[in-house]
């Protein structure tokens, strides 16, 4: 008896950890990198003919975050993002002073790898970026790092330019 209550139990325990997630979740394409994959992309696409008015990093970064999201649209979730998010990224990037995208690499993430391709494609298909306003440079590029926000729908927003997590 104590045996079928333990099996009971864990039985149910089991079907509890069913995922909450959409199904078509883990069937969206996530967008596909140019380069290689694996956290960790090296760029060389050619340089923008523009260069930013942005007069500080923020300001830049709600530039480079505008574009992403224009140019990644179908990935962009366009509402407040979900009070729980499925995924927090956290990319460091680093580009020349003419825009191009030299470096890209996870430096957070909870190892969702759907959202980790999601956000290094999404940044490394939307360069090059307009030329960063050369006081904004050190050593000759401009070193930041962006955080993507996913819902469980696996869409994003930056947050630079998201709008505030919906509550409870």
């Amino acid at each position: 008896m104590k045996k079928r209550f333990i099996i009971a139990t864990m039985s149910g325990l089991l079907s509890a950890c069913v995922s909450q997630y959409p199904n078509d979740f883990y069937t969206r394409p996530a967008p596909v990198p140019l380069g290689n994959s694996g956290g960790n992309m090296a760029v060389q696409k050619t340089s923008s003919s523009t260069r930013s008015a942005a007069d500080s990093v923020d300001n830049y970064k709600v530039e480079i975050a505008s574009k992403i999201a224009q140019m990644n649209a179908n990935f962009v979730y366009a509402g407040n993002p979900q009070a729980m998010l499925r995924s927090v990224v956290v990319v460091h990037y680093v580009l020349a002073a003419d825009g191009r995208l030299v470096k890209a690499e996870i430096v957070r993430s909870n190892q969702d790898k759907y959202a980790e391709t999601t956000a290094l494609a999404s940044l490394q298909n939307s360069a090059p970026f307009p030329a960063p306003n050369p006081r904004l440079l050190r050593g000759g590029r401009f070193d930041v790092s962006e955080t993507w926000l996913f819902n469980d729908d696996g869409r994003f927003q930056l947050r630079s330019i998201a709008l505030p997590q919906a509550s409870e």
